[in-house]
């Protein structure tokens, strides 16, 4: 069956929420829902959809904002890698040096180890651990589909200057994405549009520079 991907962009920081679901199936997968948890339950039901699990790349908190709303009110669990228990129990912190008013923290149903596959429903989802932004990025592979976070974006990459942030780190993660990730794939950011793999190989200037100093080009 084929995947249907609905983005909705959330929030004052314009995080990109991902809503997956397969074609003839109504049981969907959110991944990284960073706010406006209304906006995500009416889109749920102008689709008709039946929501199995919650997953994010990251914990900052325009990544997860509406994670505790969702995972109350679908009754749905919560999966995270669990090098991110640190960035997680920032969110109510980070809410406020921003001027914000943050919401209940989430609570975790499950958190997922590096590289480990995981199978909820009739999604099968690859986990590529790509720390660097954070201490628990991960990539989520679905199909030919990959959602990696504020790891890497059109033309860019995800800051490191944030606590848990760490350039040395994620270029290495980088390198591992150049390695792994088939070309064609289709890459999906926290913010901003999508991509591919292949045109961010051929045109990112960091992408650039990790295969000119690994000799990968």
């Amino acid at each position: 069956m084929s995947l249907n991907i609905q983005t909705i962009v959330t929030g004052p920081f314009q995080e990109n929420c991902y809503l997956l679901w397969r074609e003839g199936s109504p049981e969907a997968l959110f991944i990284d829902p960073g706010d406006d948890a209304d906006e995500l339950i009416n889109w749920v039901k102008k689709l008709e959809l039946r929501p199995v699990a919650i997953m994010n790349t990251h914990a900052h908190m325009d990544h997860i904002g509406a994670v505790q709303p969702l995972r109350e009110h679908f009754s749905i669990p919560f999966y995270l890698h669990r090098e991110e228990a640190m960035i997680l129990n920032t969110y109510v912190d980070s809410c406020r040096m921003f001027g914000l008013v943050p919401g209940a923290p989430p609570e975790v149903d499950y958190w997922f180890r590096d590289q480990e596959d995981l199978e909820i429903e009739n999604f099968r989802v690859g986990l590529l651990h790509t720390p660097g932004h954070t201490p628990g990025g991960t990539c989520f592979i679905i199909d030919e589909h990959v959602f990696v976070g504020d790891t890497l974006f059109r033309g860019s990459v995800g800051r490191t200057d944030l606590p848990g942030g760490d350039w040395q780190t994620l270029e290495k993660s980088l390198q591992k994405m150049i390695t792994v990730i088939p070309r064609h794939y289709t890459i999906y950011s926290g913010h901003g549009p999508e991509t591919s793999m292949e045109s961010e190989i051929r045109h990112n200037p960091f992408l650039l520079t990790v295969q000119r100093r690994l000799n990968l080009s």
